[in-house]
């Protein structure tokens, strides 16, 4: 029996950039593993969520994996959450949360400059959930990586509802949908209720409290006086995005679409939501250096491919220095990829039954510092899947490729016709 491996690249995407003679990084990437996975599949284009919505990572993954986010997602916090370990029943409320600074209430950078550790975070969060309080509601926020957290508000009585809007003002809401928005205002927004009900306002009011005091306790904590002192940004503000209410009932991918799926874990989000799915969790070894890391995820793919008939991996790494404009750091990224994890896995899979399709979740632009709405490539190669003669993966390849447009929910389905083909 064939199976797959289908592999994410987030925010593999971009714009044309001029310091790159007008190539995307992809484009200028040196990729010849990649390339030549192109020149003998077939390549397409995909607008995950839709034409006009740039996505945020988690609302992309459930749509390539074949679930519809507008009808099926329950928000990114529950997700997180989740993943995270943390408690959450129905009627509580949890978000994904960035630690961030401010000064008089303009944010100066939405990821602390990139460089609040771990362990500092976790102290931070340690001393909110210590000292703050609120009114009719307990509250846990966890550090999970880097800037990164979650924040789950328990009510003592009665329910919270997700009807409410952001306090990250780069993020809007449309229904459950988290999309990046192309302009804002750089101010810690205000929580508001989305609908008249009670569970919303009262959900608005605890989430302006819960910011309002931990800006206070993180405003005086001695982690960021240190940060001062070394001529670094305090993290002295949390950021709230993407509410859930709820733990989602869906059907499981196994009985969707037929295989026992694995899903290679690198961050909360994706533990979320292969719980939620129904997938087994494959935790990814983290802290090594970045091509040594690939290296290990590539030994580790091949082996976890062995108890599974398909595996879904997704590796952050472009999107990161994309958000900061870093385009030749995003190529470097791309190029180690190619080399240090593509080249180490392709040798250990068996290339005569492995469909292995390679997308990505959402295009980030160099340019604009932020998910865009543009499509992003796919790359099917394997048993079944003829060559279209696009030579080289990358986004203006790919359009003229044989898969044509695409839309993210229609992947899935084509891949597990290959399988059964």
């Amino acid at each position: 029996m064939r199976q797959l491996l289908y592999v994410c690249l987030d925010g593999l995407g971009d714009d044309p950039i001029p310091e790159l003679g007008g190539q995307t990084p992809l484009e200028a990437a040196q990729t010849p593993v990649l390339d030549g996975l192109a020149r003998s599949g077939a390549q397409g284009i995909v607008y995950t969520v839709g034409p006009d919505i740039a996505p945020e990572s988690d609302i992309a993954v459930f749509a390539i994996l074949g679930y519809d986010p507008r009808e099926e997602h329950p928000g990114r916090g529950v997700l997180e959450a989740l993943g995270s370990g943390m408690d959450f029943a129905d009627g509580d409320l949890a978000y994904r949360v960035n630690f961030a600074t401010q000064a008089d209430g303009e944010i100066v950078d939405r990821r602390v400059g990139r460089d609040l550790s771990s362990e500092d975070a976790e102290a931070l969060a340690e001393e909110v959930n210590g000292r703050l309080g609120l009114p009719g509601a307990t509250f846990e926020l966890r550090a999970t990586v880097e800037h990164r957290g979650a924040l789950v508000i328990h009510p003592k009585e009665g329910r919270l509802s997700a009807a409410v809007s952001n306090t990250d003002p780069a993020y809007g809401k449309e229904g459950t949908l988290g999309v990046a928005l192309a302009t804002f205002e750089n101010r810690v927004a205000e929580a508001q209720p989305l609908d008249a009900s009670v569970g919303a306002e009262r959900a608005a009011d605890l989430t302006n409290l819960f910011v309002e005091g931990a800006a206070g306790i993180l405003e005086a904590s001695a982690i960021n006086a240190r940060r001062r002192q070394g001529g670094r940004l305090p993290a002295n503000l949390i950021l709230t995005r993407d509410g859930s209410d709820h733990i989602p009932t869906l059907q499981p991918i196994k009985d969707g679409f037929g295989p026992s799926w694995g899903c290679f874990v690198e961050m909360p989000v994706e533990r979320g939501i292969a719980l939620v799915l129904g997938m087994s969790p494959v935790d990814a070894p983290t802290g090594m250096p970045r091509r040594e890391q690939y290296a290990a995820w590539a030994e580790l793919a091949a082996e976890a491919l062995g108890g599974f008939d398909a595996l879904y991996i997704h590796i952050k790494g472009p999107d990161v220095p994309a958000h900061d404009g870093r385009a030749r750091d995003k190529v470097e990224v791309i190029e180690d990829i190619d080399q240090a994890f593509f080249a180490e896995l392709l040798p250990r899979i068996d290339s005569g039954r492995t469909i292995l399709a390679v997308t990505a979740d959402h295009s980030t632009s160099c340019v604009r510092k932020a998910h865009t709405a543009d499509p992003v490539p796919l790359l099917v190669a394997g048993p079944g899947v003829a060559s279209d003669g696009t030579g080289a993966f990358g986004e203006r390849a790919a359009a003229r490729g044989t898969l044509g447009t695409l839309q993210g929910t229609e992947i899935l389905p084509r891949l597990i016709a290959l399988l059964r083909t």
